[in-house]
């Protein structure tokens, strides 16, 4: 590991104690072997003047919900530096209380809750203070001889302390373990099973000892030939693969209670590890720290041949383990509330990793924590065999009472949040609009268009842009598969992709022109919804919507080819919301006109239109019985609603969003 100090880079940074502190903070934060999502976490002593202008002694620590790679100013909490100093010296102390006196010692009652580790940067004697979760040490650590290869590595510069509970006891451990202790004789703490502390007065300094003592481990792997990416492998899912996926997803999602997303990982190093034998107990001995149970809790599932069998048998183990470890915590058992026994990630034997979250930001979480948790599992094998924390001290983080507070406040999730759907034609127009609105609810989206700006249009960790053509089922086929290993599943559909074909009398319509209207304008739309249909049977409250068109309902002279095609669209829809119906599939119509914020509309256009009426572009836009312009977001939000719980006894509806167009009515 090398250090990215850059001075001048740095020199950005200078103004202030809290300004170098970002900065360092953020050096951190890049390594993804030291801290992954908002774990670690970072501190400076300085000062703050209040209203009077009297000066307070301030600790300057990372606040709660904030990540060290993208930190700023406001994401450190200012404390009162005495009087966090005085709480450590009180004999004891319940999460929660300190957590009250945390809050309390705040000198902004508007900052962030302070890290629950900010007494013992506190009491730690120096200006800056660095925190993390490097893999590497806690690797050696939880190896059957790793205090001693630790000793041996760091020997006297480094304070080696056994695992404690984060909290208050730690800060109490430390406090009572360095009273005699000469800070000045070490460069760092480690403590067991958990994390690495750095400091010193100077914040390179202080930031660049991490980095070397997690590159003296680094060494020592290199040097037993240990430290690699791990077993590389490569698998490829099969159709059969990724539609089992599909039922793995769903089965967490009803064991949860809630609509889950499922992300497959087949690249080289899950692969892998995956192929591993003897994976059963090597992969299901405990993660890297206990903080992980948080994210991933105790293990993974094993899945092999019956994924029914194993999730269940998962869930039941799981049942079993918080009933023998509650019973043991005679004094908080009552007060305990037993998490959803569904896991969340799978170890799919021959093939890859699973990884499972509510919406795309837990996904990646447990993502990246299990493909860490991998790779270290296997420096720990190679060291003697990976031994993690025992099962009690897995279970007390993971119903850590700051944790099962946070179930109490509880708090509604996006309406959407978990589902996952596709929209074709999601470049522009009402398809970009129909992604943006499900993004806000909460959904995650495979966004399908030819256009390449597709892949890049939207910056959301919600959607997958994928490159498509509709007309294409082996294209339509490939991007489904890759979407669903993205996301799990496909609950939702919103068939839009299509094209106003230029105007063409009957007497005067080619058969180019007839057959790429009914080719785009209706046919892609059936061999769309036939690819979908094995994944959103098995989809969560799985619903249809497509976009047809006011021409159905009130065709122009002109339009023959668009008309016939978006009428044969909406026909086809109704037979399938016959069809589809017992299988719990909604299939609803909507029939947009007017929408000049779409690809089929420019100036040219718009004023050869109004003139054609005799009107002026602004009352041609309003032309209709609500004098109303639409816009692709009206129909986005239409979208919307029939593809949730709001219109769940609605199927085979045909919906006009035209601001009350007078043909139609």
């Amino acid at each position: 590991m090398q250090s990215r100090w850059q001075d001048k880079e740095a020199s950005a940074f200078l103004d202030s104690d809290l300004d170098l502190r970002v900065y360092t903070s953020r050096l951190l934060g890049q390594e993804e072997d030291l801290v992954l999502h908002g774990g670690g976490n970072t501190s400076v002593k300085s000062t703050a003047q209040d209203i009077f202008g009297e000066t307070t002694q301030t600790l300057y620590v990372k606040g709660s919900g904030w990540d060290l790679k993208t930190i700023e100013a406001p994401g450190f909490s200012p404390c009162d530096l005495d009087y966090l100093q005085q709480l450590v010296t009180l004999e004891a102390m319940t999460d929660s209380e300190m957590m009250q006196q945390l809050r309390l010692s705040l000198l902004d009652p508007a900052a962030p809750t302070p890290s629950v580790e900010a007494i013992l940067h506190a009491i730690i004697p120096f200006k800056f203070v660095d925190h993390t979760h490097t893999d590497a040490v806690v690797a050696v650590s939880n190896t059957p001889d790793g205090e001693k290869r630790l000793a041996d590595i760091f020997g006297d510069e480094v304070l080696l302390l056994p695992y404690i509970m984060p909290g208050f006891v730690l800060s109490r451990q430390v406090y009572t373990q360095t009273k005699d202790l000469d800070w000045s004789s070490i460069k760092g703490i480690f403590l067991m099973h958990h994390g690495l502390f750095t400091f010193n007065d100077d914040a390179r300094t202080s930031y660049e000892t991490m980095i070397e003592l997690v590159s003296n481990i680094e060494n020592f792997l290199t040097e037993k030939n240990i430290i690699q990416n791990g077993a590389q492998a490569k698998s490829n899912p099969a159709t059969d693969d990724i539609r089992a996926l599909v039922g793995i997803r769903k089965q967490v999602s009803e064991l949860t209670g809630k609509p889950m997303l499922a992300r497959l990982d087949c690249e080289p190093l899950a692969a892998g590890f995956a192929a591993l034998e003897g994976l059963e107990s090597i992969a299901t001995r405990g993660p890297i720290t206990p903080d992980h149970t948080i994210h991933t809790k105790l293990k993974p599932v094993i899945i092999a041949e019956d994924s029914v069998q194993a999730i269940n048998s998962y869930a039941d183990d799981y049942r079993d383990y918080f009933a023998r470890n509650a019973k043991n915590k005679n004094s908080q058992i009552n007060g305990l509330t037993c998490l959803d026994p569904a896991p969340r990630f799978a170890v799919w034997k021959q093939l890859g990793l699973l990884s499972f979250g509510q919406n795309a930001k837990r996904l990646q979480v447990v993502g990246d924590i299990s493909r860490h948790t991998i790779k270290a599992i296997q420096w720990g094998e190679a060291l003697g065999g990976w031994q993690a924390l025992s099962e009690k001290d897995l279970f007390d983080v993971e119903y850590w009472e700051l944790e099962q507070a946070k179930l109490k406040k509880g708090g509604n999730a996006p309406a959407l949040e978990g589902k996952v759907v596709l929209v074709s034609g999601a470049a522009s127009g009402i398809g970009k609009a129909c992604v943006e609105e499900f993004i806000a609810a909460g959904a995650c989206v495979l966004a399908l268009d030819l256009n390449p700006k597709v892949t890049s249009l939207f910056t959301s960790a919600q959607v997958i842009g994928l490159i498509c053509d509709v007309t294409d089922n082996s294209a339509i086929t490939a991007a489904i598969h890759a979407g669903v290993c993205a996301f799990g599943g496909i609950d939702i559909l919103v068939s839009n992709a299509g094209s106003f074909t230029p105007s063409q009398s009957l007497a005067e319509m080619s058969d180019e022109h007839w057959q790429a209207s009914l080719d785009l304008n209706l046919s892609s739309h059936m061999q769309l919804m036939r690819a979908a249909l094995p994944f959103l049977e098995q989809g969560i409250e799985p619903a249809i919507v497509f976009i047809a068109s006011k021409n159905v309902p009130a065709p122009g002279p002109g339009a023959g080819a668009y008309s016939a095609a978006k009428a044969g669209l909406t026909q086809m829809a109704r037979v399938a919301a016959l069809e589809l119906g017992s299988a719990g599939i909604r299939v609803n119509v909507l029939h947009p006109n007017a929408v000049f914020d779409t690809g089929v509309w420019d100036e040219q256009t718009l004023e050869k239109r109004a003139q054609h009426y005799g009107l002026s572009v602004a009352e041609y836009k309003q032309n209709n019985v609500l004098k109303k312009t639409v816009t692709s977001h009206d129909v986005a939000v239409l979208a919307r609603i029939f593809s949730g719980n709001e219109t769940s006894s609605t199927t085979g509806a045909q919906v006009a969003v035209d601001g009350g167009n007078e043909r139609v009515i």
